[in-house]
């Protein structure tokens, strides 16, 4: 489990940039790579493992992992922002979102803040459907994937190995279709 900084790059090497694999100094490092990726301002809970059976199943589309994100939008959401996001919307792609499920945590101006769970991992998707409501998304962190939160005493680019429970509870969670 990593707590991700900003301006470093969810790949396991980058030619202009550090990568999530090089903050590591685990002896396994070399064998370890991303579980799906988070943008290079995105901060927060990334997995890094060696075991290509259970990314699949966390990152398999069939399998809806859940995947929430604190997101500071430019602006409050209205009651019909809400409404399209919980119902899925149209962000480009071949097909409208899931829909997401959300908490409004903060909505006055100037501290707005929500709290958003996604079934997919579409490329930038959370910044998408911000921008299909005429919003902008200025912070961005996910704070669990899966049963798995994020462990608050890791500051950002700190990192721990996951507890074999951990590991259990999250083989299961690819199971479900």
């Amino acid at each position: 489990m990593l707590n991700k900084p900003e301006g470093v790059v969810s790949a396991t090497n980058d030619n202009t940039a550090p990568t999530v694999v090089s903050l590591l100094t685990v002896p396994e490092q070399k064998d370890l790579f991303p579980v799906g990726r988070l943008d290079k301002d995105t901060t927060g809970l990334l997995l890094l493992t060696n075991d290509g059976a259970l990314a699949h199943d966390l990152l398999s589309p069939k399998k809806h992992v859940d995947k929430t994100y604190l997101v500071k939008p430019e602006k409050p959401l209205s009651a019909e922002d809400i409404h399209r996001l919980e119902n899925g919307l149209d962000i480009g792609d071949e097909k409208k979102t899931l829909p997401a499920m959300l908490e409004i945590l903060a909505s006055e101006p100037e501290t707005s803040e929500i709290r958003i769970t996604i079934h997919e991992g579409r490329f930038h998707q959370v910044k998408r459907m911000l921008q299909a409501v005429d919003n902008q998304v200025l912070t961005l962190e996910r704070v669990s994937f899966g049963p798995l939160s994020l462990d608050l005493s890791l500051q950002r680019g700190e990192y721990r190995a996951l507890t074999e429970e951990e590991i259990e509870v999250l083989s299961g969670s690819g199971k479900k279709s």
